[in-house]
C-alpha cells in the first residue's frame, strides 16, 4: 500500500570524470579557435574525454557506486535505477540495465530518461514521485555522457562545448522534514531543432548518406540556444522556488546546468542574483549535458559550499527546449563522501557483446591520448 511521505532525501552522490583533458590549446591546433576565444565566449579551459575502454554505462556505474557508499548502502538497497543520457551505450539495451549489471544490482527496476541536458533534473522527478507514493525506498539517479562521441571535432562552433563525465544521486523516501521542497518541469517547443542529432534514429536511419553528410554529430543554433537557455532557466527556476514557498533570497546556492559561463551570468544579472552563490564548474569539464549539474553537485559538497540546512536550487535546461529545476533543503552529513573512497572503474564491469571488439574513440583526438605533437600525426580532420 502507498505511503504518504514528508520528505525525498538526497542521502547519496558520487560523481566520476575521465582522466584525459582536452584543452584549448589542444583544439587550437584542430580548428580556427583560440584560448581566448573559447574563455571568452564559453568559459571553458578544458574538458575530460573518455578513454576507448569507457563508455556513458561504465562511468555512470562508477558515480552510482559511489554515490551508493556514500548514502551508507548496498548497491542491492536500490530500487530504482535512472540514468539521463542522449549518448546511450546503444539504441537497446539501455544504458541504466547496464548499470544495475555492473554494480551487482538484482531486483531493481532499471531504464534511461532522453530529456537532454536536462535529463538528471527530469530523472529526479520521475524518481521523486516512485518515492513519495511509497513505491520505492531508495532510487539511484544518475546523469552521464559520452558527448565526445556525438561531437564533430571539425566545427569550432560545438567542439569548444562538450566533455565527458557522470554524476550521480541516491534519493531515499524519509518521514522527516526537509529535502526536497518543490521541483518545476517544462518544455519549450520552439526549440525543438535548435541543438539535435539529425539521423540515427528511426525518422533518418544510419544509411552511407548519412554519415558522408555528418549528421550522426551534434548541430546547435547558438544564437538562439542562448537567448532560450536564459530564459527558461530563470522562469523554471523561480517556478520551482514559488511551490517550495521560496525566493531567490532563500537559496544559500544555486547549481545550475553547465552550458556556457556567458549564460550564467546573464542569469545572475537578469535575477539580481549574485554570482557568488552560483557555483560554477564549466572551466574544468565543459559541457557534460545531463552530467553536468550533479557533477557540480557533487563538487560544491565537497569544497564545502553545501552543508546541512542549506537550500539549493538545481536547474538546468537543453535540447528540445526541456527545462527543470529542483529546489531542496540539504540534509546529509558532507562526510559521508568519504566513504566512497577508492571506489572506481576497477569496480564495474560492462557486460560482453561478444562482438568484434572497435576503438569508439573519436578518430580526430587519437592524437592527444597517444601524445603525439599535433593532429597532423594522426591524421586528424583538416
Amino acid at each position: 500500500m502507498a505511503r504518504s511521505l514528508m520528505g525525498v532525501r538526497v542521502t547519496g552522490w558520487g560523481a566520476y570524470a575521465p582522466d584525459l583533458k582536452l584543452t584549448n590549446a589542444a583544439l587550437e591546433q584542430m580548428v580556427d579557435t583560440n584560448d581566448e576565444w573559447i574563455m571568452t565566449r564559453t568559459g571553458i579551459s578544458e574538458r575530460r574525454i573518455a578513454a576507448p575502454e569507457e563508455t556513458t554505462a561504465s562511468m555512470a556505474a562508477v558515480a552510482g557506486l559511489r554515490a551508493i557508499a556514500t548514502a551508507g548502502l548496498a548497491p542491492d538497497d536500490i530500487d530504482l535505477i535512472i540514468v539521463g543520457t542522449l549518448t546511450p551505450d546503444y539504441p537497446l539495451p539501455s544504458a541504466a540495465a547496464l548499470v544495475k549489471e555492473a554494480i551487482g544490482n538484482k531486483h531493481a527496476a532499471a531504464f534511461d530518461l532522453a530529456a537532454a541536458c536536462s535529463g538528471f533534473v527530469y530523472g529526479y522527478r520521475v524518481a521523486h514521485g516512485y518515492l513519495a507514493s511509497g513505491l520505492a525506498k531508495h532510487a539511484l539517479v544518475i546523469g552521464a555522457e559520452t558527448m565526445s562521441r556525438c561531437t564533430d571535432f571539425s566545427d569550432r562552433g560545438t567542439c569548444v562545448l562538450f566533455g565527458d563525465g557522470a554524476g550521480a544521486v541516491v534519493l531515499s523516501a524519509s518521514d522527516e522534514p526537509g529535502g526536497t521542497l518543490g521541483i518545476e518541469l517544462t518544455t519549450d517547443t520552439a526549440a525543438t531543432y535548435s541543438i539535435w542529432i539529425p539521423a540515427g534514429a528511426a525518422a533518418r536511419p544510419a544509411t552511407a548518406a548519412t554519415v558522408a553528410a555528418s549528421e550522426h554529430f551534434m548541430r546547435m543554433r547558438g544564437g538562439e540556444t542562448f537567448k532560450l537557455a536564459v530564459r527558461k532557466l530563470g522562469s523554471t527556476a523561480i517556478r520551482a522556488l514559488e511551490k517550495s514557498n521560496m525566493t531567490l533570497d532563500d537559496v544559500d546556492l544555486v547549481v545550475p546546468h553547465q552550458a556556457n559561463a556567458r549564460i550564467l551570468e546573464a542569469l545572475s544579472k537578469i535575477q539580481n542574483f549574485p554570482m557568488e552563490r552560483v557555483f560554477v564548474n564549466i572551466h574544468k569539464y565543459g559541457n557534460t549535458s545531463a552530467a553536468s549539474v550533479p557533477i557540480a553537485l557533487s563538487e560544491a559538497v565537497a569544497e564545502g559550499r553545501i552543508k546541512p540546512g542549506d537550500r539549493i536550487l538545481l536547474v538546468a535546461f537543453g535540447a528540445g527546449g526541456t527545462a527543470g529545476a529542483v529546489a531542496l533543503q540539504w540534509t546529509a552529513n558532507p562526510d559521508d563522501r568519504l566513504r566512497a573512497d577508492g571506489i572506481g572503474p576497477k569496480d564495474v564491469r560492462i557486460l560482453d557483446t561478444g562482438l568484434e571488439p572497435v576503438s569508439p574513440f573519436p578518430p580526430a583526438l587519437e592524437w592527444i591520448r597517444v601524445g603525439a605533437s599535433g593532429p597532423e600525426a594522426k591524421g586528424s580532420p583538416e
